[in-house]
C-alpha cells in the first residue's frame, strides 16, 4: 500500500478492546487487512494496537493491560478515544459465560449481541445485582444501551432473516 493510502489517526471509526490476550488474538484474525502503521498517540495513552481494517472500516484494537475491572477498562477506553477522536463506537468483544437454558439456547461459540427490552438497556453487568433467595437475579442498576448505529445495523440484519436474506449465515459457513 502507498504512504498516501495509509490512514492517520483521524481516520479511525471503530475502536476494539479486548480484556484477554486471546481475545486479541482472535480479533487480529477477523481482520481483512493488518496496517503497520506508526500513529502518534496521545502523550497519555499508554494503549498498545493493532491496526487493520474489515471491509471499510479502520480499526483500532486494544488489550487490557493485564489488569481486568471497570477501572481499567475504563482508561483504556478513555485513552482509545483520545488517540482516536474520530471514533464512531468503541466495542468492548470477548468471551462471556453462561448456562444454557430451555428459553436461551446458548453455547459456547455462539455471538450474543444485546439489544434494549422493556426491562434492560441490552448490556448486563454481573456485579450490578445480586442473586436472592429463590435463585434469581435482581438488577440493582443498569448500563447505557449500545450506540444507535448498532442497534440500527441488528435492526437491518433481523429484517434480511425476515425476508429470508441471510447474507452473515454464509459468511460464517
Amino acid at each position: 500500500m502507498a504512504t498516501a493510502n495509509l490512514p492517520s489517526r483521524e481516520d479511525f471509526q471503530i475502536g476494539w478492546v479486548c480484556a484477554l490476550p486471546v481475545e486479541a488474538a482472535a480479533a487480529k484474525q477477523m481482520l481483512d487487512e493488518h496496517l503497520e502503521l506508526e500513529v502518534d498517540q496521545e502523550a497519555s495513552d499508554s494503549n498498545h494496537y493493532t491496526y487493520g481494517r474489515i471491509g471499510r472500516h479502520i480499526i483500532a484494537i486494544t488489550r487490557l493491560p493485564g489488569r481486568y475491572g471497570i477501572s481499567p477498562a475504563t482508561e483504556v477506553a478513555t485513552n482509545m478515544a483520545r488517540t482516536f477522536p474520530n471514533l464512531r463506537v468503541i466495542l468492548m468483544v470477548g468471551l462471556g459465560g453462561g448456562i444454557p437454558s430451555p428459553e436461551h439456547d446458548i453455547r459456547l461459540g455462539d455471538v450474543v449481541i444485546g439489544v434494549p427490552t422493556g426491562r434492560s438497556s441490552g448490556v448486563e453487568q454481573y456485579d450490578l445485582g445480586k442473586h436472592i433467595a429463590d435463585g434469581s437475579f435482581q438488577r440493582t442498576g443498569c448500563l447505557n444501551s449500545p450506540p444507535s448505529s448498532i442497534l440500527g445495523a441488528i435492526s437491518e440484519v433481523k429484517e434480511r432473516e425476515l425476508v429470508g436474506e441471510q447474507r452473515y449465515t454464509d459468511i460464517l459457513e
